[in-house]
């Protein structure tokens, strides 16, 4: 039962090519960092991801971007990474752009055991109607295209069938984990990190810090145990802050007058 392993490389060992990874995390709010890194250090390529962004240049998943391991995104945003639009544009990445709410269900359903599901997000759009371009010919013309998606009307609304996300891997980061996998996020960091949990079929936890079991109340529990296969002690100084906004000194010194 006791699931810690003694370093994130020996965690993210067996990762293979092409293997697909789902990445918790909400800009660079409660990211796998160490385990992002672990990755980029083992050498891995073709790797497909699914996140809610794609970390930014030099930082999270922007690491193995950068590196040119990705070749393909499930994504509902991706606007702070000027690689990741390059790469994009010029036909080195294929991207799933996916609403954010559809994505996260698409995630917990997938954990659920739940093959698919209806939602109205994007019904009557091109998200129902294909055509988007999921990855563009170096000539800049579309070479793969999102295909069109099956309806339903449910009381006269209409709504797309969506299919449910699974991956190899999960790779997640809580701020409490027990030894038999247990975890507790920390307020907004919690995010993304449990549904991509519950969507792989080894779950890798870095945590802040490690208790022993029994140590986290039941009521404390975010992420129960059955869904972590290794944990990781993760450095809990190991974060950046994605945008940083200050007042001018002279806009504090007029408030003060």
């Amino acid at each position: 039962m006791d699931k810690v392993v003694a370093s994130a490389a020996r965690a993210v060992a067996d990762v293979p090519d092409g293997a697909t990874l789902a990445v918790g995390g909400f800009g660079l709010c409660g990211i796998p960092s160490a385990l992002i890194a672990a990755v980029a250090a083992a050498g891995p390529t073709d790797l497909r991801v699914v996140s809610n962004n794609c970390g930014v240049d030099d930082w999270g998943l922007g690491l193995l971007l950068g590196l040119g391991r990705i070749s393909r995104a499930t994504s509902s945003y991706v606007g702070e990474n000027k690689e990741f639009a390059r790469r994009y544009l010029t036909g080195g990445l294929e991207v799933e752009l996916t609403p954010q709410g559809t994505l996260a269900e698409r995630l917990r359903a997938g954990g659920c055991g739940i093959p698919a599901f209806y939602t109205p997000a994007g019904a009557g759009t091109q998200v129902e109607e294909g055509g988007l371009p999921w990855r563009y010919a170096a000539d800049g013309t579309v070479a793969v295209a999102s295909p069109p998606k099956e309806t339903r009307d449910f009381g006269g609304v209409r709504h797309l069938l969506e299919e449910a996300i699974t991956a190899d891997f999960a790779l997640v980061r809580a701020a409490v984990a027990d030894r038999h996998g247990n975890c507790a996020f920390h307020a907004a960091a919690r995010n993304f990190n449990p549904l991509c949990a519950m969507a792989g079929r080894i779950t890798l936890v870095e945590a802040e810090r490690i208790v022993e079991p029994g140590e986290l109340p039941p009521d404390a529990v975010h992420l129960p145990g059955v869904y972590v296969d290794r944990v990781v002690a993760a450095d809990p100084t190991d974060k950046r802050v994605e945008r940083r906004t200050v007042r001018t000194a002279r806009a504090t010194s007029d408030r003060e007058n």
